[in-house]
């Protein structure tokens, strides 16, 4: 069986039809690219910052160890950050709008837990009816009177590796939810699947296809519409 054919199981899908929170990643999952990729290209950095993006989606080195390496390349300015998201917006990836609205339709919480940057994802999170509140990712530091990069919160859950897991551990205690999915591309999706964090994980590769992801997801798809499609059969 290839792998655009495979199918989760009755168990998993009875899970996704009956959860009561969707988390999404946002980077190549809810849009069509890496964030901090276009942030540093918009700075003069991309090359070097693609690489690092690379090993962290793929797992091989530590989430805080590429985040703080990336940052230390780009060193985004308030500035920079506000001409990128002016000029060169972020794009929607095809039919998340649309599954979106079908989970808000039937009461399903949705979620952007992502180890991007707050500044970039709350006008994502916005143009899909999120609530900020509902958006944990990390945040970057600017001083106050220059606007010039002076760090990042590491009290964030998502400037750690594993902070995906704990952000949803976060919302299960919080709010509540019984069942909580993960949806996503990387190997930080696969790892909010723990004791306490998302009962199962969907693989999205609409825009990249990660090996250790393709194997390892409960379910993975090439689109939103298998997930859309089985909403409606609750």
């Amino acid at each position: 069986m290839s792998a655009s054919e495979r199918v989760p199981s009755a168990a998993v899908l009875r899970l996704w039809r009956d959860a009561q929170a969707v988390c999404f990643d946002v980077d190549s999952t809810v849009i069509q690219e890496e964030g901090i990729d276009k942030l540093a290209e918009c700075c003069g950095a991309g090359a070097a910052v693609a690489q690092w993006t690379a090993k962290a989606m793929e797992g091989g080195v530590t989430f805080q160890e590429a985040l703080q390496a990336r940052l230390d390349l780009i060193r985004p300015s308030t500035q920079a950050v506000e001409a990128l998201m002016r000029d060169s917006p972020l794009q929607l990836s095809p039919g998340v709008e649309k599954l979106v609205a079908a989970l808000h339709a039937r009461g399903t919480a949705v979620y952007l837990i992502s180890g991007g940057f707050r500044q970039m994802i709350y006008p994502i999170a916005d143009s899909l009816n999120v609530p900020r509140e509902n958006v944990y990712a990390n945040n970057i530091l600017f001083d106050d009177v220059t606007g010039e990069f002076r760090g990042f919160d590491e009290a964030e859950f998502t400037s750690q590796s594993g902070g995906k897991a704990e952000a949803i551990k976060h919302i299960r205690r919080t709010q509540g939810h019984s069942t909580i999915f993960m949806i996503g591309d990387g190997a930080t999706d696969l790892e909010a699947k723990v004791p306490g964090g998302a009962d199962a994980v969907v693989g999205y590769g609409g825009v990249a296809v990660r090996e250790k992801v393709l194997n390892h997801a409960d379910w993975f798809v090439y689109s939103f519409e298998p997930l859309i499609a089985e909403l409606g059969q609750r």
